[in-house]
């Protein structure tokens, strides 16, 4: 009789036991985790491909994050909840164990952005990229020829085929993949502006010549009011037989030669890009056009002007006759030249 009391008595005890055991372990699932130095502010997890759920919970508990990893995984077991996504995570102080596993099994990866600018270059947008250290670079060390050749796209010049834009990219992702996605934005921008484009009066055949006008428009432009202004001019210029004569063109044409200014000498050398001494628009574009550029070349201001003049503070005064120009000239950029004279931007 005693010993059967003994082994009730056991049994209760054990009984007792494991359901506070189980009710601690469920509170302690269920509470925020406490964070040990120098982690009280999150900590970020990389999972790779073969990592398993019991090698990134010790790990977390090796750098002071999670301190009962085996209760995780043997709930996580139980639940059958042991898979992890590939990616990088970020776990905040106020998340519990529970609310741990979930978002490593979600698709909440950390993504990080890299910015194109409007009126920058291939060149340019290829060394954005190369300074994204969570972008794979696969570009290192290679001409734009050879980066062409990578992309395997249908294009014979690079320029002005890449949309502006900030595209969004988790850890790993290639250079070659986000140009591939910009270069789909901008066929998908350029052909739904040209399919709504202004339906008499342009001076261009194709969308790819429009693409051409727009980067120009992108170059000169420091008000983003005057894009539809500055297209105007260039078309009545091209409809009226002459030179487009922009700065920018010359500028693209001398390529690594260009040291800050243009002189005369440049405005008389024969290059493709120099429009003061080519007709009609140069060959290619001379940069990446944002949409709002592109919609200017499709769709240009109406009026009289032919030509501007920047006034320094990154607007223009438009004229529609040589000699209102000339006095322009003069005033805006002779007489009142100043320490903060600028056409465009400082930004640009």
């Amino acid at each position: 009789m005693i010993r059967w009391r003994v082994l009730l008595i056991l049994s209760s005890a054990v009984l007792i036991l494991s359901v506070a055991v189980l009710l601690w372990c469920h509170h302690w699932l269920h509470q925020p985790m406490v964070f040990e130095s120098p982690h009280e502010d999150g900590v970020t997890v990389k999972i790779g491909p073969g990592d398993t759920l019991s090698k990134v919970a010790y790990s977390l508990a090796s750098n002071g994050v999670l301190l009962h990893p085996k209760i995780l995984t043997l709930y996580a077991r139980f639940t059958q909840q042991t898979r992890v996504n590939i990616g990088e995570y970020r776990v905040q102080t106020q998340m519990s164990p529970v609310d741990l596993l979930a978002l490593l099994q979600s698709d909440a990866v950390i993504e990080y952005t890299v910015t194109f600018v409007e009126g920058k270059t291939f060149k340019e947008f290829l060394a954005a990229l190369a300074n994204e250290p969570k972008i794979t670079h696969t570009f290192a060390g290679k001409s734009i020829a050879e980066v062409m050749a990578d992309l395997g796209l249908s294009i014979s010049h690079p320029e002005g085929w890449f949309f502006p834009d900030t595209y969004f990219y988790t850890e790993g992702t290639t250079d070659k993949a986000i140009l591939i996605r910009a270069h789909r934005r901008m066929q998908q921008v350029l052909e739904s502006q040209w399919q709504q484009r202004a339906p008499k009066g342009l001076p261009y055949n194709s969308a790819y010549k429009a693409l051409i006008m727009a980067s120009i428009v992108e170059k000169e432009t420091g008000d983003p009011s005057e894009r539809a202004q500055i297209a105007g001019v260039f078309v009545r210029r091209l409809q009226k037989g002459m030179r487009l004569q922009t700065d920018p063109t010359v500028i693209y044409g001398l390529g690594e030669r260009y040291k800050g200014n243009i002189r005369r000498r440049h405005l008389s050398e024969p290059t493709p890009y120099n429009t003061y001494v080519i007709n009609g628009l140069p060959p290619t574009p001379i940069a990446m056009p944002g949409e709002d550029a592109i919609h200017a070349a499709l769709h240009p201001a109406p009026g009289s002007a032919l030509f501007f003049v920047a006034k320094g503070n990154g607007s223009h005064y438009f004229s529609a006759t040589l000699a209102e120009h000339n006095k322009a000239v003069r005033r805006y950029q002779i007489e009142k030249r100043s320490s903060n004279y600028r056409s465009a931007p400082a930004s640009r």
